[in-house]
């Protein structure tokens, strides 16, 4: 299957390297040619020095015959016109990355006047999955997220005492025909494995049958913790800060969002509802505690700045608050994140991938789908005939570490599976996957040769 990607940036970069572990092969076009021989280093891609706003580049480049374009530069109307004549020229699906806030209220315009058939906004995404978490819980207002008759529960483990210590063998003593499918422990969100233990602090995501999961959340159900979002904080009053507070204070939270720069609080006071705009500077500690940071419920941090970003988070945990949310753009600062104890750190960059990904990949496989705060995702997909892990033992599909088979939907019957278990035609099956797996995830889905 034939992809385009206009840009040879972050993101670009990353949805070409998820894409190569399936059966892709990807044209990359960009204006700048340093940067194109620096990816073509890391990546087995062809590449194209030209300015796809050129027609004839275009249609050299015979898009007609490809499947799929992204146009991710960085600038919003290069990627909507590219994208409109790449499918004016052929192209079966186009996606556009489209980031101003201007723009936001008109995408269903867009995509129907451009013939564009996705557009993704990373300031968006990212400020949906924040929503999700302080907002939402990322399930239900009861803390369930249910397909058929399996569902999904998200419970911290002093919830259930019994469960800190025991190894992911043992869980099964107490949590009988239920799987522990994922863990998030310090903001990390982990695969568990037969020697891993449940730690005390971890939260854990919980899949079985649905009448067992409506049981266990009786146990383990935190009376308002789904809806109890009263005061928050947001730090950076750039485009995710924007949609964040314009988002949270619909809501009917109490937001106080901090911008260091004085046109952009203009901006942002003239465009905000119901929204305190603070014109100051994030990391002066002084000013937040005037404003009452302890009497936070939530705390988000949403500069421009990697740094800034986590040094802020750190310093709302070493005050109390209960929901600490760092947005963080570098992948090197994983192991530092895991000692901070902040409880959700999210990659604008990781969700945006997925979430081309998904309408790449998933949009004939997967029937529904649930990110988990933005590192991990939970789809569900059909069994069909030509899929490699029909009729194939678990333990034989060499899965890769982060990725999870957490349960059958076979008819009436709800399986949670063993190493024994074999994927039939026509089954439900709910898949855990890392974002960083994705690419090993379409080798099980893709088609037997």
């Amino acid at each position: 299957m034939n992809v385009a990607i206009v840009g040879a940036g972050k993101l670009g970069f990353k949805v070409a390297e998820a894409l190569l572990g399936g059966d892709y092969a990807i044209t990359m076009i960009d204006k700048n040619e340093d940067v194109l021989h620096k990816l073509s280093q890391h990546l087995d891609v062809m590449t194209i020095n030209a300015d796809a706003k050129d027609i004839a580049v275009l249609k050299n480049t015979n898009i007609n015959t490809f499947h799929y374009l992204l146009a991710v530069t960085d600038n919003d109307e290069t990627n909507i016109v590219i994208s409109a004549f790449a499918k004016k020229l052929g192209c079966r699906h186009v996606i556009a990355r489209v980031r101003e806030p201007e723009y936001m209220n008109q995408f269903d315009f867009i995509k129907e006047t451009m013939h564009i058939d996705s557009i993704i906004n990373p300031d968006l995404a990212i400020t949906v999955e924040i929503y999700k978490y302080l907002a939402e819980k990322y399930t239900l207002s009861n803390g369930i997220f249910t397909s058929g008759k399996i569902s999904l529960i998200e419970f911290p483990s002093k919830r259930f005492p019994k469960l800190v210590g025991r190894s992911i063998p043992e869980v099964g003593e107490y949590l009988p025909n239920m799987l522990i499918a994922a863990i998030s422990r310090n903001g990390k969100v982990i695969i568990p494995h037969g020697n891993d233990h449940i730690q005390n602090g971890d939260f854990l995501y919980v899949v079985g049958e649905k009448d067992q999961i409506i049981s266990l959340n009786k146990k383990v159900h935190e009376k308002g913790r789904y809806t109890n979002l009263q005061k928050v904080m947001i730090i950076g009053g750039g485009k995710t800060g924007f949609y964040l507070a314009e988002k949270l204070s619909e809501f009917g939270a109490a937001v106080k969002l901090v911008e260091k720069s004085k046109e952009r609080c203009r901006y942002l006071s003239t465009h905000l509802n119901n929204v305190m705009v603070l014109h100051s500077d994030g990391t002066d500690i002084s000013l937040l505690e005037e404003e009452n940071m302890n009497e936070m419920d939530a705390f988000v941090t949403a500069t421009g700045y990697d740094e800034e970003n986590l040094l802020l988070a750190l310093t709302a945990k070493q005050h109390g608050i209960a929901d600490v949310i760092s947005k963080v753009s570098h992948e090197s600062y994983k192991g530092l994140i895991e000692r901070m104890g902040v409880d959700v750190v999210l990659n604008p960059l990781d969700i945006t991938a997925s979430n081309i990904l998904r309408f790449i990949q998933g949009s004939k496989k997967i029937i529904s789908s649930l990110l988990i705060q933005g590192q991990a995702e939970i789809m569900e997909i059909i069994a069909h005939s030509h899929m490699t892990m029909i009729g194939v033992p678990l333990a034989e599909l060499e899965l890769p570490d982060g990725v999870l088979i957490a349960a059958i939907h076979r008819g009436k019957d709800v399986i949670i599976p063993t190493g024994t278990t074999k994927i039939e035609l026509h089954d439900k099956v709910i898949i855990l996957s890392l974002l960083s797996e994705i690419g090993d995830l379409e080798k099980l889905l893709k088609n037997k040769n």
